[in-house]
C-alpha cells in the first residue's frame, strides 16, 4: 500500500491535502462597558410652578416699585401702581415746595424785611447804642442789653418783645415797640412808635424814645402826624376846632 501510494502521486496530493483544523484566537475583543455619567437636576422657577417660558418675577404694587422695570414690561395692574406712585410723590414735591416759599416768606417778612419787627427792633438798639446821651446814663454801649417783658424766664433772650400793629382812619399802618434797655449804670425803657404813610413802603419814625428813672425822657427821632402824611390838626380856639 505504501509502496501504490508513493508510486501514485494523485493519491498522495490528495491525502497530503487532508490538514487538521487550526483553533485560532479571535482578534475582536468584547467592548467594555462606557462608564456612565450622573446627571442633576437643579429646580428653578419654571420647575417650581412657573409658566415655563422663563424667570417669573414678583408683582410690583404702590409700595414696591423701584422703577427697575420698563414701563413697556409692566403689566395694566402694574402701570396702574407705577402711576399712582409718580402721582403721589408729585404731589409730594409740590406740597415741600409750597411750604419751603411759606417758610421762606414768613421768615423774610418777620425777620429779614425792613418793615419787620425784628428789624425794627434792631434798628432801634443800635441806635440807641450810638447815641451818647443814652450811653452817658446806661454805660458802656457793648455792655448795653436789650430785652423783652420780665417773665418767668431767668434769659433775656427769651423775653417777648412788647409790639402792637394797626391801622388808622385814614388807612395808614402804625407799628409799636416797647421794650427794655440795661446797662452796667442804669436800665431804662424804649419806646418806638413808627408810621407808614400811603405814599411809602417803609416805616418812619413819628417817635424814639428812651425814658431812664430819675432823668428827663431822652428823645431820639420825632416826628408830626402831619409829615409822615396825617391831617392837619384844627385850630382850636376856646375849646372849638376851626378847620
Amino acid at each position: 500500500m505504501y509502496r501504490s501510494l508513493l508510486h501514485n502521486p494523485t493519491l498522495l496530493a490528495v491525502r497530503g491535502t487532508t490538514t487538521t483544523p487550526i483553533l485560532r484566537a479571535s482578534t475582536s475583543t468584547t467592548a467594555s462597558p462606557a462608564p456612565s455619567h450622573t446627571t442633576r437636576h437643579y429646580a428653578t422657577q419654571s420647575s417650581l410652578g412657573g409658566n415655563g417660558s422663563g424667570p417669573t418675577r414678583k408683582q410690583i404694587s404702590v409700595m414696591s416699585d423701584d422703577g427697575r422695570y420698563k414701563w413697556a414690561e409692566l403689566s395694566g395692574k402694574e402701570k396702574v401702581a407705577r402711576a399712582t406712585q409718580q402721582s403721589f410723590n408729585f404731589v409730594i414735591v409740590i406740597v415741600g415746595v409750597v411750604m419751603t416759599g411759606g417758610v421762606l416768606t414768613l421768615l423774610y417778612t418777620d425777620v429779614f424785611s425792613p418793615n419787620s419787627k425784628t428789624w425794627q427792633f434792631e434798628k432801634a438798639v443800635s441806635r440807641i447804642k450810638e447815641d451818647p446821651r443814652v450811653t452817658s446814663l446806661l454805660g458802656n454801649s457793648k455792655e448795653i442789653k436789650a430785652y423783652g417783658e420780665p417773665t418767668g424766664n431767668r434769659w433775656t433772650r427769651n423775653r417777648p418783645i412788647a409790639t402792637s400793629m394797626q391801622k388808622d382812619t385814614l388807612g395808614r399802618e402804625h407799628m409799636r415797640i416797647n421794650f427794655h434797655v440795661e446797662g452796667p449804670l442804669n436800665e431804662g425803657i424804649v419806646h418806638v412808635h413808627m408810621i407808614k404813610p400811603l405814599d411809602e413802603s417803609n416805616f418812619q419814625y413819628r417817635l424814639l424814645a428812651v425814658d431812664v428813672k430819675g432823668h428827663p425822657r431822652i428823645i431820639l427821632e420825632q416826628s408830626s402826624d402831619e409829615a409822615l402824611g396825617g391831617k392837619k390838626s384844627p385850630l382850636k380856639i376856646l375849646g372849638i376846632n376851626w378847620r
